[in-house]
């Protein structure tokens, strides 16, 4: 399976996708020390985003969203890829700043809710080009 993602931000990243099944605010929503969700409400609490694929069809939160996702980055704790069904400039600005301070960054897209629903369990793969498939 392949589905084609508009990049946002550039780069290629591998690992299990996370689908969050309910928005999700970094800010409050994500330990930065630990990269679990820490939201209680949550239907993913307590699942780690370091290192997965994670879509996130509906993003929401607070300004405050880009400085959990640069802390992060900084610990070595953020995801591998970020997949979107919408554009969230808060998340996407925190992975720009990360970049701009020397950190190695994650690539972001834009990907349809639809797409995003239909990618199966297991390991992803995202391309430089936006391309995002299943890996054995």
């Amino acid at each position: 399976m392949v589905v084609r993602g508009r990049v946002l931000i550039e780069g290629t990243g591998a690992g299990p996708l996370l689908r969050l099944t309910a928005p999700l605010s970094f800010w409050g929503g994500v330990d930065p020390k630990t990269g679990t969700i820490s939201d209680p409400r949550h239907p993913q609490h307590g699942l780690s985003v370091a290192s997965a694929v994670l879509a996130l069809a509906e993003p929401c939160g607070s300004s405050s969203s880009s400085a959990i996702m640069l802390e992060l980055i900084a610990r070595g704790l953020a995801p591998a890829a970020l997949l979107l069904g919408q554009v969230d400039a808060i998340l996407t600005l925190g992975i720009v700043v990360a970049g701009e301070m020397g950190h190695a960054t994650l690539p972001a897209l834009e990907v349809a809710p639809a797409d995003l629903a239909r990618l199966p369990k297991g390991r992803i793969v995202v391309a430089a080009d936006g391309t995002i498939s299943a890996s054995s």
